[in-house]
């Protein structure tokens, strides 16, 4: 019997509603398979560890970092993208974002649209408190958050 290790494996993820099927290598995280095998790039790599939230991704409708996610773990499942909020208009998040001034370099962005797009859909209208847990896994290290908050805010009550 051998024991040689599994280093390729083929996993089949639907992106955005887009079915993809690749062979990997076996320890690829989520994150390279985005941007380097769908180049996907508006997931960012912020920290590599989990601790800043750049590269949040929806995987079956769950806010993960896909940074601490492997590929084949996705293998099977629904992943939306920064890419996959929107086709061509801004959503109401989206643009309350730039109505708000809620980014100044936009390398959080990604990340912190994708924890508030879930927020949105679990709690529509969320107090500011809400917001600031369902962000709590996300670092800015440019905006100070408040304008953040109030952009969340606003595009639960429709917009503002």
């Amino acid at each position: 019997m051998s024991t040689t290790p599994v280093t390729e494996m083929v996993v089949t993820v639907a992106v955005n509603g887009t079915t993809y099927e690749r062979e990997v290598p076996a320890r690829r995280l989520l994150v390279h398979f985005l941007r380097d095998d769908l180049d996907l790039t508006g997931t960012h790599i912020g920290c590599d560890t989990g601790s800043c939230g750049a590269c949040t991704v929806h995987l079956n409708g769950v806010p993960v970092k896909s940074c601490a996610v492997l590929a084949v773990q996705a293998d099977g499942a629904a992943v939306t993208t920064v890419e996959g909020l929107s086709e061509e208009e801004l959503t109401p998040l989206q643009q309350s974002f730039s109505d708000h001034h809620a980014l100044q370099c936009g390398y959080c962005t990604p990340g912190m649209l994708m924890s508030a797009a879930a927020l949105l859909e679990e709690t529509p209208s969320p107090t500011e408190d809400e917001v600031k847990v369902a962000l709590q896994g996300n670092i800015c290290r440019c905006t100070g958050y408040w304008n953040i908050v109030e952009a969340v805010v606003a595009a639960g009550k429709g917009g503002a």
